[in-house]
């Protein structure tokens, strides 16, 4: 008998009988291309186990690797809208309603109270999968009163950048947010709280030029994008190749941008350490000013 005759009894070839692997299961890292599973990578800090690359996640997933389990979100009410009437290849208004139907509730950034090991904690972390992590006026407005209850609660504030930059269909109203996060950031250096500032792959344009590289500690993700503009502007406006690994966390701190470089897996004892070290600063204050 042929080794390849196929039997005609005994043998279903019904498709129905097939089973499917459920999506969302498997995930590709997309710098190596190694496969594993949803629940292996999150167990991993979502960083791949075969090159080190650090995925990108939301604001969800960031508090959920720092704060001890609970935490209160705070500002969620508050929503961009269209007060400019800007339109491109759709209008801004357009914009906004799609993206409300794929991530009801949510922002380019969500801001939450916590505890890490006990210690206090305001986080405002940034949303690439919003319209790029853009700086509307929406994040700008977050920030401030994030500072606000900060200074209020007497509680360090951190922040995690993610972002393309400003948001174009704000005009100047997103630029102006530059400006705005970075005196408010003041009043929070002034009332003698510590400011903490993680940057992860993207973060470029204005929010590089404002409250990311304004930290009393500012440190990164391995291997992130960090400038103004991204390399290829620079490339073609100097007509000149730049150096290997340019606008990368390791590039940054080498040329003395950023004080360290955490991993993932390091960021909760990391961020307690932080906050232990500035602690007997701060708390000291608070008790001299009662």
């Amino acid at each position: 008998m042929g080794w390849f005759k196929r039997l005609k009894k005994g043998v279903d070839t019904n498709t129905k009988s097939k089973k499917d692997t459920p999506s969302g299961i498997w995930i590709k890292c997309k710098n190596c291309g190694h496969t594993t599973t949803n629940k292996g990578l999150s167990e991993n800090f979502y960083v791949c186990t075969q090159c080190n690359h650090h995925m990108r996640i939301g604001p969800d997933e960031y508090f959920n690797i720092i704060f001890d389990g609970k935490f209160t979100r705070l500002f969620s009410n508050i929503r961009s809208i269209d007060f400019l009437d800007f339109s491109d290849l759709k209008s801004y208004k357009e914009r906004l309603e799609q993206i409300e139907k794929t991530k009801p509730g949510r922002e380019a950034i969500e801001v939450a109270a916590g505890k890490v090991k006990s210690k206090a904690l305001v986080i405002a972390a940034m949303d690439f999968d919003y319209i790029g992590g853009s700086m509307g006026s929406v994040v700008g407005e977050k920030i401030s009163r994030a500072v606000d209850y900060c200074i209020e609660n007497k509680q360090p504030l951190m922040i995690i950048s993610k972002s393309g930059g400003a948001r174009m269909m704000e005009s100047s109203f997103s630029l102006m947010q530059m400006a705005k996060t970075s005196v408010q950031l003041a009043q929070l250096s002034n009332a003698g709280l510590p400011y903490f500032s993680l940057l992860t792959n993207p973060t470029t344009g204005g929010v590089t030029a404002s409250y990311a590289m304004l930290g009393d500690v500012n440190f990164a993700e391995p291997e992130a994008l960090i400038g103004f503009a991204g390399p290829r502007v620079i490339k073609e406006t100097i007509k000149s190749d730049l150096p290997e690994g340019f606008q990368t966390s390791e590039f940054l701190l080498d040329h003395g941008f950023l004080d360290f470089i955490c991993h993932r897996k390091d960021l909760k004892e990391t961020v307690y350490d932080l906050v232990s070290l500035f602690s007997t600063k701060y708390e000291a204050k608070i008790s001299e000013n009662k």
